[in-house]
């Protein structure tokens, strides 16, 4: 039996642009999210030097900023915790929106990141601090 693939989902551009924001900001590689994609990656095969032997993060970074990184990427709806028959794991998956600008950072990888202002860091930490929604 094939599943007839699902048409895209309309997001606005307010929902579009911040989740770009958030993944331009975060400290991750694309074969991170490209990763997730593909299967679950648990948190611990992104933190320190397993991060950094993966791929995922160009730098070793701690389980407190890897996480907090995660969840906020959660908030803006790029992510997913993946859950078992326990309950909620230490997994992360690429929601649909996740799924598109993976694709879309796929195809303009030389210049995603370069478009990153200054003024996008600051929107990004201050709606993050202030866990703003929009």
């Amino acid at each position: 039996m094939t599943v007839p693939a699902s048409p895209s989902i309309p997001y606005s551009d307010n929902s579009l642009n911040r989740a770009r924001r958030a993944l331009r900001c975060a400290p991750f590689t694309l074969k991170l999210y490209q990763d997730f994609q593909k299967q679950g990656i648990f948190l611990e095969k992104i933190v320190g030097p397993a991060g950094v032997a993966a791929g995922y993060t160009l730098d070793p970074l701690p389980e407190l900023i890897v996480e907090n990184d995660l969840l906020w990427l959660i908030n803006v709806g790029v992510l997913r915790r993946e859950v078992d028959g326990q309950g909620i794991t230490d997994s992360f998956r690429l929601t649909p929106l996740g799924r598109t600008l993976t694709a879309e950072w796929a195809a303009q990888e030389e210049t995603w990141k370069d478009e990153l202002s200054v003024g996008d860091r600051l929107s990004n930490s201050l709606r993050r601090w202030l866990r703003l929604p929009f």
